[in-house]
């Protein structure tokens, strides 16, 4: 059993009390109505918990979360990850979580862990170096492009044992509960979905031979871990994909399993990893709406009696506790929400919402991280990930003063930590407003949301008594009246044009487009070097505004650099919009009014006629308007110099805020 921690303030003196009520999920008593849901960290190693693993989660304990549940383990020989996934098919995973679940519950979280088998969802090595893939039937994958091989019976009945003792295992290592993952278009759902489903033998054709496979699952896993420890399963009401499940099924499958009175609560999530429409569902880009799910899950609540879980784009209180108060569910998960601030639930408590760091949802570090195999992190807050590196933030024994020249998200971050360690600290801005190319980004179709990057550090420069000085530069006037201890220079990138021959035809960046500060012509090519945000952006940006567009990428595909899963809904956006995509192309020049790239790959020319406006999207470069402070002065004080983000290499505004983040904190 779990009990909340003695120093939490009482549900009834808080704005959002209704999230801090405890709730009881079976046999397990959940300390507030805010839960972690399973999501990829890559912080594994050859399928068991790392001290990483377990700093990362027990981040989130300490911040107050009731509940977390583990990200999904493999358990079974025909389906593994790699080794920075969990394996609950070995007793190695033991005495990891173990450590793990006891780290948690000493700041009164429960901990529960969810066992997952993907079927015919996951690429295929083409090397032999992963399982061959099963699935219910031998349907193609539209997204993975795998032709599954379907499972014999005795396999099926060999995976529906192997959950139940991966979860013997879950329980031997003192988890608190199981979640089985039926949703998503991932095994479960392939046997639940007759589009994946032709089997002729017990498992297929009839409603009730199609859920047998989750039937028999569920009822042996029950048997097998018993009455003391809950379990739940995670499903779907709207995978949208053509071929998905209907929700009336799917609420008919939830009926049908409350009967049997095995489980304890049922989970609701949205999507499918079968196909790319469904793919942007499961982990949902700022374009999304907030709390997409919740009327889902709301559907679902009004059919059973059984507690409802939901999660999918809630991040803030105010909507999580809507949702309480108009019993659409019963507890709300929050994944990106608590990886951007893991503090969430303490600072609802403490009445301190507005202390929030709200995530963005911009999919950068955290699924970014998780599709490129790198570990998980948070372009707002570097320490995800990486809490064994960056402990708890302590005073530095002797006060510092910093000063801090550029005012965009690495120059405020820096600002930021300095100060939180004690530090006196100066934040020297040219412009008027804080915020850098981030104030260039939410001025997109669809990324307004981006701007909360600055919202939220602004925030932390008030909380932190951060001295900012706008429309300011600084002099050598300057550092000799404040004699700082550090100078960090956070002065960005400034643009520049490619050298180029162009007649005819206006030339202009895309910075300047964004801001409107130049006239674009009906007619519109935009030639992406980057191949990040910025053409796709301006491409959607322009399309809509009614130009004629077409975006020339030097890359495989536009918007190569950035999240797939943000890219694909981006492009799927301008392929509606009747935006002409063209690949692998070199800009070369203009001249009336004609555009000449040459293709990277076979050198053949490519050639836009009736061209009013080029857009640029080419490389920018660093600000070196303060290089002279690293020329040496022969004075008998110098302060430490550091560069960060842009004005050291032009990338993007994760590395902008780590970079900042770890400068001031080397200043400790």
């Amino acid at each position: 059993m779990n009990q909340p921690d003695s120093n939490s303030t009482k549900p009834t003196e808080t704005v959002y009390g209704n999230l801090l009520q405890p709730i009881a999920l079976g046999p397990t008593r959940v300390a507030n109505r805010i839960f972690n849901p399973p999501h990829g960290t890559t912080l594994g190693s050859e399928g068991v918990v790392t001290n990483n693993l377990i700093a990362y989660h027990e981040a989130r304990a300490k911040g107050g979360v009731g509940l977390i549940i583990l990200e999904g383990m493999a358990f079974h020989p025909s389906f593994e990850f790699e080794s920075a996934y969990l394996n609950a098919g070995r007793d190695s995973i033991i005495p990891g979580l173990k450590k793990l679940s006891r780290a948690c519950r000493e700041h009164g979280t429960a901990v529960f862990g969810q066992l997952y088998h993907a079927g015919r969802a996951v690429r295929s090595s083409h090397d032999g170096s992963k399982p061959l893939i099963y699935s219910p039937s031998d349907i193609p994958d539209e997204r993975y492009r795998v032709v599954p091989r379907p499972m014999p019976n005795e396999m099926v009945w060999e995976v529906i044992d192997s959950y139940a003792k991966a979860a013997v295992r879950l329980v031997e290592a003192d988890l608190d509960g199981v979640e089985i993952l039926a949703s998503m278009g991932y095994l479960i759902a392939q046997f639940l979905n007759p589009a994946t489903n032709r089997r002729e033998d017990e498992f297929g054709g009839s409603f009730e031979n199609r859920l047998r496979f989750l039937r028999e699952t569920v009822t042996q896993t029950r048997k097998a871990i018993g009455q003391g420890k809950t379990l739940g399963i995670r499903i779907t009401l709207d995978e949208k994909t053509d071929t998905g499940l209907d929700a009336d099924e799917v609420i008919k499958i939830c009926s049908a399993l409350e009967e049997d009175d095995v489980l304890d609560y049922f989970s609701v999530i949205s999507g499918s990893s079968s196909s790319p429409a469904g793919w942007i569902h499961v982990f949902p880009p700022m374009a999304i709406p907030h709390a997409y799910v919740a009327d889902d899950a709301a559907r679902l609540k009004n059919a059973i009696s059984k507690p409802v879980l939901v999660a999918g784009r809630i991040n803030q209180p105010q909507t999580a506790s809507e949702i309480l108060s108009e019993r659409k569910a019963d507890m709300i998960g929050m994944a990106r929400a608590l990886i951007a601030d893991p503090e969430f639930v303490n600072k609802v408590a403490q009445n301190k919402s507005d202390h929030i760091r709200a995530c963005i949802g911009c999919n950068q570090a955290c699924v970014g991280h998780r599709l490129t195999h790198h570990a998980i992190s948070c372009i707002q807050n570097p320490r995800t990930g990486r809490e064994q590196l960056f402990q708890n933030t302590q005073e530095s024994q002797s006060t510092k003063t910093v000063m801090v020249i550029g005012g965009g998200p690495g120059g405020m971050k820096a600002a930021v930590t300095a100060a939180e360690h004690g530090h006196r600290v100066l934040l020297f801005e040219q412009q008027a407003r804080l915020g850098g190319q981030v104030n260039l980004a939410e001025l997109l179709p669809g990324r307004a949301e981006f701007g909360g990057v600055t919202t939220n550090l602004v925030h932390e420069l008030e909380r932190n008594s951060v001295d900012v000085c706008l429309n300011s530069t600084v002099s050598s006037e300057t550092v000799n009246k404040f004699e700082p201890d550090a100078i960090i220079v956070a002065t960005g990138a400034v643009t520049r044009l490619p050298e180029v021959e162009v007649n005819d035809v206006e030339l202009v960046h895309a910075w300047s487009v964004i801001q409107r500060h130049k006239k674009i012509g009906q007619n519109v090519v935009i030639a992406d070097w980057a191949c990040d945000w910025t053409g796709l952006g301006v491409a959607h940006k322009l399309a809509l505004e009614g130009h004629h567009v077409r975006l020339l990428s030097g890359a495989s595909i536009p918007g190569e650099s950035i999240p797939g899963i943000v890219r694909d809904q981006w492009i799927g956006e301008l392929q509606s919009l009747n935006v002409e995509l063209i690949n692998f192309a070199r800009f070369f020049g203009a001249q009336d009014r004609s555009v000449f790239f040459q293709h990277m790959i076979n050198g053949e020319p490519i050639i836009c006629e009736n061209v009013d406006t080029i857009v640029s999207c080419y490389a920018p470069q660093s600000n070196k308007q303060y290089d002279w402070l690293f020329e040496p002065t022969g004075t008998h004080k110098q302060p430490t110099l550091i560069k960060v983000g842009d004005a050291l290499a032009p990338r993007t505004v994760e590395e902008a805020v780590l970079d900042g983040f770890q400068a001031a904190w080397s200043l400790q």
